[in-house]
């Protein structure tokens, strides 16, 4: 196939589920205020609790606060009494101060024979449902709610969280302290970012959605989207699918990679191992390091040269493993920003960006499609900041990073946040702690690199990436190697395997 039908290699729409913002989702309420959002929301909730319940024994207590989250507890609280649970609910609000839906729904849980207390009981509960505080919070709960946190925190009866555990901020996935440490969370109307990254990652348990008979995808359009490879698998571009016969390795794109100075010659050799593991037709290493390896025994087919005779070579370039910071490097990257080619720029090459203004005005200025990947400190020395300002609020540091470095940024970490020049996100939900090892970095820069390479464009080579990425580790972790001991070197097989069932149409669930 000649390299101009490459454009044909495009990827279908895969099916993400929306992340809202709270002030989407504000709008989303206001715009159905006239549906009985808080009863659909409390009976959704209740099966929920019902399932978990299973045949445990004991009261069910649910916490309800003092605003619209305390009215959806209520409603819950009303179901499980109608179905002949033994409920305490626990209220330290002003009923007459309650919001008006939430004030219906306290009115009715009382019209039905329900009463409240301000205490929790002494005796065990069989379940405990968090309907304290909901995506409004923006503060540490205050003394009297932070101790019913802490007491639900304290036993081990299983937590349901209404729409968003207590104390975790929606927008940011921060948590204040105390926050909810739930089991499940039952959100409702859309996915919210806080769920998906940052504390939340820990805090939610396994989340279920409810959207209330609203149709979101119709009434909102929704900025962000959460990646889960199942979704992804089944709508793989056709170049990674490799169902055409006609080809040959240049069909595939020639990736460049430039790094390994003295010392960090292994970087872009896990990158380059990674590229070729997923389909990147050919692969050249330059090295900075003037004693560098003349063939890698672990990849053969890799190509190793010096990095003045790779830099211009390729359909995509990436920059930064192992590449360092000093003036020979410095050189390199200025030469990679004025490459008129896809460029992925990582690790060290992010660090002389955030250092020289010169470099970050060119990488801005950039006319070819331009990936970053950078992890927490680096986008902070992007940033002009310090990590915990990029922790704090992770989607503005991705997002902002991707406006004014006119990039497609990945910023990595619990629940990588994805960002676009165009103002969307995507929040990835593969991964976890098993990938906090040293050179994962590496191999996510290969496999970016070798999707651009086998021009995919910009937003569908990230997602697939860092989607691939986590997944391929969550496969690892499910066949018992790791998360404690998996190595870099470990995921590019997997993350092989997985496309390859993918484009067999096999099952490619990589936790089952």
């Amino acid at each position: 196939m000649p390299l101009s039908s490459m454009a044909q290699f495009t990827a279908a729409s895969p099916q993400l589920q929306p992340v809202l913002r709270v002030a989407q989702l504000r709008t989303l309420e206001a715009r159905h205020g006239d549906a009985p959002l808080m009863e659909r929301a409390g009976s959704a909730a209740a099966e929920v609790a019902r399932a978990m319940l299973g045949d445990r024994s004991g009261p069910v207590v649910v916490l309800a606060g003092p605003g619209n989250n305390g009215g959806d507890a209520f409603v819950v609280a009303r179901w499980l009494r109608s179905s002949f649970h033994d409920v305490i609910v626990v209220f330290r609000g002003d009923a007459e101060k309650l919001p008006t839906d939430a004030a219906a729904a306290h009115a009715a849980f009382i019209g039905a024979g329900g009463a409240a207390t301000r205490e929790p009981p002494s005796m065990k509960a069989a379940l405990i449902v968090d309907g304290l505080f909901g995506i409004g919070l923006r503060r540490a709960p205050a003394t009297d709610h932070a101790a019913l946190i802490e007491w639900a925190n304290r036993g081990d009866a299983p937590i349901l969280a209404l729409d968003i555990p207590s104390g975790l901020d929606a927008d940011t996935g921060t948590a204040f302290s105390p926050a909810i440490h739930a089991d499940a969370t039952a959100t409702f109307l859309a996915l919210k970012p806080g769920l998906l990254t940052g504390d939340g990652v820990d805090l939610c348990g396994a989340i279920s959605v409810h959207a209330l008979d609203i149709d979101v995808e119709q009434a909102t359009r929704a900025a962000g989207r959460k990646l889960e490879w199942s979704a992804l698998s089944a709508a793989l571009p056709a170049a990674l699918r490799r169902d055409r016969r006609n080809v040959h390795k240049g069909t595939f794109g020639t990736l460049a990679i430039v790094g390994g100075a003295h010392g960090m010659v292994g970087a872009p050799l896990l990158a380059g191992r990674a590229a070729m593991k997923v389909g990147a037709g050919k692969v050249r290493i330059g090295f900075i390091a003037l004693e560098r390896p003349s063939v890698d025994v672990a990849a053969l087919e890799l190509m190793l040269a010096d990095a003045n005779a790779v830099i211009d070579e390729g359909n995509c370039l990436l920059i930064g493993p192992g590449l360092g910071t000093d003036a020979v490097a410095l050189g390199f990257l200025e030469r990679a920003l004025a490459a008129a080619k896809p460029l992925v720029v990582d690790a060290d090459a992010l660090n002389l960006i955030a250092q020289h203004s010169r470099l970050r005005t060119a990488l801005r200025e950039r006319q070819a499609p331009t990936l970053a990947t950078p992890h927490p400190a680096e986008a902070a020395r992007l940033l002009a900041t310090d990590t915990a300002h990029v922790e704090a609020d992770r989607l503005a540091a991705a997002t902002t990073l991707a406006r004014e470095l006119n990039a497609s940024v990945v910023l990595k970490g619990a629940g990588s946040v994805l960002a676009y020049p165009d103002g969307s996100f995507d929040i990835n939900a593969s991964g976890g702690p098993a990938l906090a090892t040293a050179g994962s970095g590496d191999v996510l820069a290969g496999m970016l690199g070798a999707f651009v390479a086998q021009r995919l464009d910009a937003k569908t080579a990230l997602r697939y990436a860092v989607c691939l990425h986590g997944a391929a580790a969550d496969a690892l972790v499910a066949q018992g190697i790791g998360p404690a001991g998996l190595i870099a070197s470990e995921l590019p097989d997997s993350a092989r395997l997985l496309l390859a069932m993918a484009a067999s149409g096999r099952s490619v669930d990589p936790l089952g």
